[in-house]
């Protein structure tokens, strides 16, 4: 009896053992706070913010080999308002929610809600990552369509190519629309990654609110590190109907040790009506005039491999109708009193990693 119980101890332990050794499961996230400073059109707020380096979040993946070359796994991430200590009330799992199926020589298939390819081929290139007073999303525009998969689409499908391809690689993403306006989308990058270089080019296209138009984006990004400083940019196009959105980006990185020194300029170029397909464009709807520049500076001291803290300032200065701001509150006047005006902000904070 003894015996029969020290080979079943001893069968379970294996049997734990070598499920430890082909399946892992991380709970990682991320944690930023900082004291940031807007201020509006000469309307000044002071604010604790969240996600001024990396977006705060709270997550969890694993991976399971099934043999041979294949393995499965997961990953799930919500979003924190880490300030204030609270979750996207409707996505608990909102950054990402998917499920794969992974092959080493031929690729993964990836469904669930996830970031499209049309975000990552500008934002991978963004010298400030997209957070932030000087985040270069605020830029990026849907034009009215209703399109709602500008960042992530849910119900989506992609295809990603191994890491075989001597630094190539392409990634396809498909979502139905399952009754939904603004939610069927189609697009893909494709790109290199390789020693200093990395470049992407991107497209996607989204049917609009009714179901009649398509939003369509495309985009072009780079980087180069030449060593003593990372040089990066992107040139993207958003269109829908009669309107186009030109935005162009150039900035470096300059690391220093521990130290991080970036800058940037940013410039957004509409053109082009508002007006519905069959309505003559007038000078009343033309958003021509509808441009806006930004400068930014930021520096990050790296005080170990999971904590940093920085220093952002951004400038925005918009014209005609335009109304970018770097943080939302404090609200500009309604209607035209708060078109073309300046936003600006400086914000000090601390991102932990774990």
């Amino acid at each position: 009896m003894k015996k029969s119980l020290f080979v079943v101890a001893g069968l379970a332990a294996f049997a734990n053992l070598a499920h430890a050794q082909t399946s892992s499961v991380t709970m990682f996230g991320v944690i930023d706070v900082g004291v940031r400073r807007v201020e509006n059109n000469d309307v000044t707020l002071w604010k604790e913010s969240t996600s001024g380096l990396r977006s705060s979040r709270f997550g969890v993946r694993g991976v399971e080999a099934l043999g041979g070359d294949l393995s499965a796994g997961f990953h799930l991430e919500g979003g924190l308002s880490a300030d204030a200590g609270t979750a996207d009330a409707t996505r608990f799992w909102g950054r990402r929610s998917t499920v794969s199926l992974i092959s080493k020589s031929l690729g993964e298939i990836r469904l669930g809600r996830d970031l499209t390819p049309i975000w990552t081929g500008f934002a991978d290139y963004d010298t400030f990552n997209t957070n932030g007073v000087a985040d270069a999303g605020k830029f990026d525009s849907v034009l009215g369509s209703g399109a709602v998969t500008a960042t992530r689409s849910d119900n989506m499908v992609s295809y990603i190519t191994p890491g075989t391809l001597g630094g190539a690689f392409v990634r396809l993403s498909g979502a139905p629309s399952e009754g939904a306006g603004g939610t069927k989308f189609f697009g893909g990058e494709a790109g290199y990654i390789g020693g200093p270089l990395s470049v992407s080019l991107s497209y996607g296209e989204t049917n609009d609110a009714a179901n009649a138009e398509k939003w369509k984006k495309a985009s072009l990004g780079a980087s180069y590190n030449f060593g003593p400083v990372i040089v990066l940019g992107y040139l993207t196009e958003n269109k829908y109907i009669n309107q186009k959105l030109d935005i162009a980006q150039i900035g470096v990185k300059v690391p220093v040790g521990a130290h991080t020194f970036r800058v940037n300029y940013t410039k957004a170029d509409a053109k082009g009506n508002s007006n519905a397909i069959g309505v003559a464009a007038t000078p009343a709807n033309s958003v021509d005039a509808n441009d806006a520049d930004q400068v930014a500076v930021g520096y990050i001291y790296t005080a170990s491999k999971r904590t940093s803290l920085y220093g952002t300032y951004a400038l925005v200065k918009n014209e005609g109708a335009a109304r970018y701001l770097v943080d939302a509150t404090p609200a500009l006047a309604a209607g035209a009193a708060g078109n073309g005006k300046k936003s600006s902000g400086i914000e000090l904070g601390v991102m932990h990693a774990f």
